[in-house]
């Protein structure tokens, strides 16, 4: 394998803003000339968790199906999935803009446990599981807050709306209307593609891949830096189903930082930047827009260290 591929001025930059900490990540910019790749310690074809980029996924899928009709801001999860007590009255939009009330995931001392000591998967395997989960669960105050569990019920509720599972959908909706071939959602570990990477800890330990049905909207998606640099292109030009997902329309931290559906605008040394970003118990990732521009830059990282720093350092 050389030492890194892609771009070799990319390469340069990024290794440089990344340093010896991200020994295994890849990164893209966006122009309107097209997708530049570059990326080290894998290969071009390796497949990263991308983690809460999941529910930016999840919002352009909500706004697509509030524009094709089949759901309405208004339409609450009891109406499409079979939910008792609390989180059965919260409405779709509710959960879009982190406004659920509902905590980050569920909750369980032993999965919180296993989180905190070897990275594992906090949120458990089936949807079936899920929904049990969150009939037990009372809503709180409607204070923005980014909730995991939340948007894994958004998106199973958009599945279910489109009487199909949420990879379907993805598959159906997003993926390949783009061209987005390398997209999956391993349901348990034996479905790793042999291009998956092995996250790692801070401290450089491999940590299990988080896999899991009922994860996938809100942090299930595994993507190459291609693809996801292709998405960001999409985006940008306007391709995208689901494209008011990236309108801010409310309020999420101070005076200065928006959310649409799922997708967060701040202001960045004058300029005006939507995207997310994403990290899971061995993986960091980024996704970053200049709307007004055009241009948009990816980061991808085999290794649970921060990496929007870098991300906005390389918006061209």
């Amino acid at each position: 394998m050389n030492d890194h591929w892609g771009d070799e001025p990319l390469a340069t930059r990024a290794r440089r803003l990344l340093g010896r900490r991200h020994p295994v990540a890849a990164v893209a910019t966006v122009t309107r000339s097209g997708v530049v790749t570059a990326g080290w310690g894998a290969e071009p074809e390796s497949d990263f968790e991308i983690g809460s980029i999941s529910k930016g996924v999840t919002g352009l899928l909500y706004r697509d199906a509030v524009e094709r009709g089949v759901v309405r801001g208004d339409t609450t999860l009891g109406e499409l999935l079979p939910l008792t007590g609390g989180c059965a009255g919260i409405t779709l939009s509710a959960i879009s803009q982190h406004r659920s009330g509902l905590p980050g995931v569920p909750a369980s001392p032993g999965r919180s446990l296993r989180l905190r000591l070897r990275g594992e998967n906090p949120c458990g395997g089936t949807v079936d599981e899920l929904i049990e989960q969150a009939s037990g669960v009372e809503p709180g105050p409607p204070r923005p807050r980014s909730s995991t569990f939340a948007f894994e019920l958004l998106g199973h509720a958009l599945a279910r709306a489109s009487r199909m599972t949420y990879p379907e959908l993805v598959h159906e909706r997003i993926a390949s209307r783009l061209g987005l071939k390398s997209w999956y959602l391993p349901a348990d570990p034996s479905q790793l593609r042999p291009g998956a990477l092995t996250g790692c800890s801070r401290r450089g330990r491999a940590r299990p891949p988080w896999t899991g049905e009922a994860l996938g909207p809100a942090g299930g998606i595994r993507s190459t830096v291609s693809d996801l640099g292709d998405l960001a292109r999409a985006l940008l030009d306007g391709r995208a189903p689901g494209m008011s997902a990236l309108d801010p329309v409310a309020r999420l931290s101070g005076s200065a930082v928006m959310i649409g559906a799922a997708w967060i605008t701040l202001e960045h040394r004058g300029r005006a930047v939507t995207g997310h970003h994403g990290g899971t118990g061995g993986f960091r990732s980024w996704i970053g827009l200049d709307r007004e521009s055009g241009t948009g830059a990816v980061v991808l990282s085999a290794t649970a260290r921060p990496v929007d720093g870098a991300g906005f350092c390389l918006l061209p």
